[in-house]
């Protein structure tokens, strides 16, 4: 796992075998806290399911509850399975849109 602070949040990328190590590493290293905007970036390797995905659907409602935006950057995945809870894009440059757009949104009230 890489981890980076590039603008105003963590870049959390993983360099994991499989998506259960990655998802342990991410709990142990308290990651999953809310202390800033978070995005992280799956590899294509970890073979990312739906139900993997949802693991990170407390993680990204404390985030909203708290004022940050969570994001997951995963390819092959069909967001239309996906809760509208979490936000999941298949780029950085979504991502970071994502992050902006939200913090509009927060700004205007909403």
């Amino acid at each position: 796992m890489e981890i980076s602070n590039p603008k105003n949040y963590t870049l959390i990328t993983s360099t994991e075998k499989s998506f259960e190590v990655f998802h342990a590493a991410f709990i142990r290293q308290d990651l999953h806290t809310v202390s800033n905007h978070k995005i992280v970036q799956l590899s294509e390797n970890l073979n990312t399911t739906i139900p993997n995905l949802l693991l990170f659907l407390n993680v990204a409602n404390e985030h909203k509850n708290n004022g940050m935006s969570f994001v997951i950057i995963c390819n092959g995945i069909d967001i239309d399975e996906i809760s509208d809870e979490i936000n999941i894009v298949p780029t950085i440059l979504e991502a970071e849109d994502i992050l902006e757009m939200e913090a509009i949104e927060r700004d205007l009230g909403f």
